[in-house]
């Protein structure tokens, strides 16, 4: 069962990307961090998983990266949305709720109730 969740999940991590991006720019550690908040430890991206999903992301120009230094020594690379990132959030957001909504039509249905209603 673990690979199932696994699997449905890791489908969702581009959009969860492209998504906070659509918000601000964030480091990769603080997108693993808030992807883990925000879904109340439900989802809980490792960076190993994250890293490699914002390279590809990076790839197709939906993203891009810059660095930033943060006090004396650290520096942050934050991740930025393109506006062909934009156009493909739009795309996996129209897709996201035509297949939850779809899926919801097939969980309601009941043999007993379409019996009566046929």
């Amino acid at each position: 069962m673990n690979n199932i969740k696994s699997n449905f999940r890791r489908g969702s991590v581009e959009l969860l990307i492209l998504h906070l991006l659509d918000q601000q720019d964030y480091y990769g550690y603080e997108l693993s961090l808030l992807i883990k908040k925000k879904s109340d430890g439900y989802l809980d991206i490792p960076v190993g998983s994250l890293y490699p999903a914002l390279y590809k992301l990076i790839d197709l120009g939906y993203i891009s990266d810059y660095k930033k230094q943060v006090g004396k020594r650290l520096i942050h690379v934050y991740y930025h949305l393109e506006d062909t990132g934009r156009d493909r959030l739009a795309l996996l957001l129209e897709d996201y709720y035509a297949t939850a909504t779809a899926i919801q039509k097939v969980l309601n249905y009941y043999k007993e109730e379409s019996s009566k209603n046929e």
